[in-house]
C-alpha cells in the first residue's frame, strides 16, 4: 500500500518567543517491511539551523533553532510511504518461559529487547498493572495468545475519552480512570506486560482511517497514533516484533505507518522544545493519512484539530 502522510503543526505566540529550541520525530521509519520514498520537512518561520541524527532507538529526529523572535510557528512533514502486510508468527513460547529468557544470568547471551522490559518515565512496572494482567497470563499460556488477550480486555475495559487524560497522565491513572487515548491505552498495555517481566515497546505513528460512505476525506481530520510493539523470544536465540493496537483491538496491518518507537511516549513525542518568550500560546495540529492516489483537488474539505 502507498500512503501519503500530511503532519501540521502551528504554534500562535502571545507575547512573541525570543529564541527558541524544538525536536521533532516527524520523519517515518525506514524498517520492518516499511519504506520511506519521500520526506520532506518545512519550517516557517525559517530556522536558523535544522539537522537530522539517529536517536538511540534508531529512530530519525530533526534538530532545530529559531534565534530571533517570532509570534508563530509552523511545521510541516509531508512524507510517502510503501507499507506491507506484516508477517505473523503461527507460535510462541510459553510466557513464563518467554519472560525468563530476558533475564540476566552469567552465561546468557545479550538481546536488546530485554532493555523495554524494564520501567520508563512514563510507565512504572507496578503489582497494579501485573495484577490486572493476570487476567490474561494464565500459566502455559503462549506469549502471543496471551499478548493479544490483554488487547482484548483493555480495549473491552477501557472508555475512549479525549478529555479524561492528557500527555502527561501517568500510566498508572489512566489504569484507575479505565480511560484515555491511543497513547494511555498502549501506556497501560506496556505496564501490564512489563510488570511480568515482558519486554513490550512504544511505537507512534499513523493509521489510514477512511471516511464515510459518501462522505468527502476531510484533511488534516486525522490524529497521530499509537500502539504497542510485543516481543516474541525464540528457544533459538533472537526474537521478532507483532505489533498490537488496543486502541482497535487488531494487530497492525499495511493501513498502519511506523513513525518510531521507543520505550513511551517520552522518547517519540512528534514536537517538544525549549522557548524564551511566548507564555501564553495556542496548539493546532492537522493530519491527514490517504492513500497516495487522492490527491487533494482544490475546495477539498480541510479540517484540523485542536490538541
Amino acid at each position: 500500500m502507498l500512503l501519503r502522510v500530511e503532519h501540521e503543526t502551528s504554534y500562535e505566540y502571545v507575547p512573541m518567543v525570543r529564541t527558541a529550541q524544538h525536536m521533532a520525530h516527524l520523519k517515518p521509519a525506514d524498517r520492518d517491511g516499511q519504506k520511506l520514498l519521500r520526506h520532506e520537512l518545512a519550517i516557517a518561520p525559517e530556522p536558523a539551523q535544522c539537522t537530522e541524527s539517529i536517536d538511540v532507538f534508531g529512530n530519525t529526529r530533526s534538530f532545530f533553532s529559531l534565534e530571533y523572535a517570532h509570534d508563530f510557528l509552523q511545521v510541516r512533514a509531508e512524507s510517502l510511504v510503501a507499507t506491507a502486510a506484516r508477517a505473523q508468527p503461527a507460535d510462541s513460547l510459553p510466557w513464563e518461559d518467554a519472560a525468563e529468557s530476558m533475564r540476566y544470568h552469567r552465561t546468557a547471551l545479550y538481546d536488546p529487547a530485554a532493555e523495554f522490559a524494564f520501567a520508563s518515565p512514563y510507565v512504572p512496572r507496578d503489582d497494579a498493572f501485573a495484577e490486572y494482567a493476570r487476567a490474561s497470563f494464565a500459566p502455559g499460556r503462549p506469549l502471543l495468545d496471551a499478548a493479544r488477550a490483554l488487547m482484548h480486555r483493555i480495549h473491552a475495559d477501557f472508555e475512549y475519552e479525549t478529555t479524561a487524560t492528557d500527555v502527561n497522565t501517568p500510566a498508572l491513572e489512566a489504569l484507575a480512570l479505565r480511560k484515555g487515548v491511543c497513547q494511555d491505552l498502549a501506556h497501560v498495555m506496556l505496564g501490564c506486560l512489563r510488570s511480568l517481566g515482558l519486554p513490550a515497546r512504544y511505537v507512534s505513528g499513523y493509521l489510514l482511517t477512511e471516511p464515510a460512505p459518501g462522505r468527502p476525506r476531510l484533511l488534516g481530520s486525522d490524529a497521530s497514533h499509537a500502539w504497542v510493539g510485543v516481543y516474541l523470544p525464540t528457544p533459538q536465540g533472537r526474537g521478532s516484533w507483532v505489533d498490537l493496537d488496543p486502541t482497535n483491538e487488531r494487530l497492525a496491518g499495511e493501513d498502519y505507518v511506523t513513525l518510531a518507537i521507543g520505550r513511551d511516549y517520552s522518547d517519540v513525542s512528534p514536537m517538544r522544545g525549549v522557548i524564551h518568550g511566548g507564555a501564553n500560546h495556542s496548539l493546532r495540529v492537522a493530519v491527514t493519512v490517504a492513500p497516495a492516489e487522492q490527491v487533494a483537488a482544490p475546495g477539498t474539505p480541510r479540517k484540523t484539530r485542536d490538541e
